[in-house]
């Protein structure tokens, strides 16, 4: 086959697109399931707050990123079953991925945002910020049907009462309030507060999937994918070998899983170019297991390095009895405080759709953290490690703590501590956006070209060295849009 693209969320979404445009024919393969199918509750997604079989990758029990509600544990068991969410545990810090076909896109909120200009410098050094402000990041909102909230009715609507407290508080200290950007359907969430149409942002669904009115790859990206006719998209398949093949090309080895996990075939398929995209994690542990096993023993040596968490940490405010956030929360988060320059941090308001009033603040902060970490081989183990330490979300937690310490102080408010165990002010056990792994002009050239294995590539979260200041995922968009131009007029 001509190319073989291994994965399928926003860089192997842009690189299938864009090759099958130029009359390339694509394969793809997704290790997670093609979520197209309702459940017996006739929804294709679980919720929120009933996780069930649907929810996990290959997990007995639910590993929620709020794991104690008012002091209680609020995990459960469930069912082995290839779902929708990996909470992947590495040494330090779990890492949160969506499995399926449109990848991250399946169980992100949605925050669609483009970085300040004078922030991308530091983001992608090699990459020149004329082209991509002119030309690929307007193509990427496009395409990923980026819109903002309608300020009138973000003032007035009760699910964003949270949101509105947050301004408040963050103004009053003196922060920048913004409205951030989103990929979801506006229309449809005042329908859902209409009351006209079924609600999926409205009940609190984003942790596993929205049922309505996201606009995940699933909307976007995938239709003109398998509208153009060239591209095979094979889920619950999970490469496992990538090497040369003795008459030119990649020889690639895949297993075939059931939905518990387990392989019920083994494929091997010859492709002249492979594209790797199977996100900042599954990218840099496969690079990483095949140069070290001999497979690619031409990767350099940057290949593992420079992976971060963007500097994601959690927390929450306990509010004064006048402050209500409200019982209605939407999911999507619109809402952003910019004290990046002063501070290094930039928080989401985020919703806590307990459905119950719980008169908290509750805030995903990116912070401008500068640790770095490395996937290396353990051959003992047969498997990727990566040596995060859990000390090192110290700078997030001073850096975020420049907004929220001086919130505190202003309102008379206090951290809450029930929500990440008990007595624990900070989630600093994980991220949501793993970036790095196989860096843009190190282990690969500026467009994304292995170094010692022409005719391989990296297109996805790998090549963002660990931090993007905000969401990531449209720069993630922008870069493969970037990347895969240059691929296909030089290249091919």
């Amino acid at each position: 086959m001509p190319v073989l693209v291994i994965g399928t969320g926003y860089g192997g979404c842009v690189a299938a697109l864009r090759l099958a445009q130029a009359g390339v024919d694509v394969h793809m393969v997704e290790m997670g399931m093609a979520w197209d199918t309702p459940g017996s509750d006739g929804k294709i997604f679980a919720g929120t707050r009933t996780p069930d079989y649907r929810s996990y990758w290959l997990r007995t029990r639910t590993k929620q990123p709020l794991s104690n509600f008012l002091g209680f544990p609020i995990d459960k068991d469930v069912p082995r079953y290839t779902g929708i969410l990996d909470a992947e545990d590495f040494s330090g810090i779990t890492v949160y991925q969506g499995r399926g076909v449109g990848g991250g896109s399946l169980v992100n909120g949605g925050m669609a945002v483009t970085p300040k200009r004078e922030n991308f410098g530091a983001v992608l050094p090699s990459v020149n910020p004329d082209e991509m402000y002119g030309v690929y990041y307007p193509r990427a909102n496009a395409e990923l049907g980026v819109s903002s909230i309608d300020p009138a009715w973000f003032d007035t609507t009760a699910c964003y009462q949270y949101a509105r407290v947050g301004r408040k508080h963050a103004q009053r200290s003196g922060f920048p309030f913004l409205y951030v950007p989103t990929v979801y359907d506006w229309d449809y969430m005042k329908r859902e507060a209409d009351g006209t149409v079924p609600k999926s942002a409205l009940i609190g669904e984003i942790l596993y999937g929205n049922n309505h009115g996201k606009k995940s790859l699933q909307q976007t990206y995938l239709p003109k994918i398998r509208a153009t006719g060239r591209v095979t998209i094979s889920s619950l398949h999970k490469v496992t070998t990538v090497r040369p093949a003795s008459g030119g090309g990649y020889t690639v080895e895949i297993d075939q899983l059931s939905t518990t996990g387990e392989t019920t075939a083994t494929k091997s398929v010859t492709a002249d170019r492979v594209f790797f995209a199977a996100g900042s994690v599954g990218t840099s542990k496969l690079l990483v297991k095949l140069k070290a096993t001999g497979a690619l023993p031409n990767l350099n040596g940057e290949v593992g390095k420079g992976w971060g968490d963007n500097g994601n940490v959690m927390c929450g405010r306990a509010n004064h009895m006048w402050d209500p956030t409200g019982t209605v929360q939407s999911a999507i988060p619109t809402a952003g405080i910019d004290n990046w320059a002063a501070g290094g941090a930039f928080a989401e308001v985020a919703p806590l759709p307990t459905g119950i009033e719980t008169y908290a603040s509750f805030y995903l902060s990116i912070t401008r953290n500068p640790n770095r970490a490395q996937f290396s081989w353990n051959a003992s183990a047969g498997r990727v490690d990566l040596n995060w330490q859990a000390s090192w979300k110290q700078p997030s937690i001073t850096m975020a703590k420049t907004i929220f310490d001086k919130i505190n102080s202003t309102e008379g408010t206090i951290y809450r501590t029930d929500l990440f165990g008990t007595y624990k002010i900070w989630g600093d056990h994980l991220t949501y956006h793993p970036l790095g792994g196989a860096v843009l002009n190190k282990a690969t050239d500026n467009h994304g070209r292995l170094h010692g294995h022409p005719g391989l590539y990296v297109i996805d979260g790998a090549l963002i060295p660990g931090n993007t200041s905000v969401n990531p995922f449209v720069s993630i968009t922008a870069l493969a849009e970037r990347n895969i131009e240059k691929i296909i007029a030089t290249d091919l």
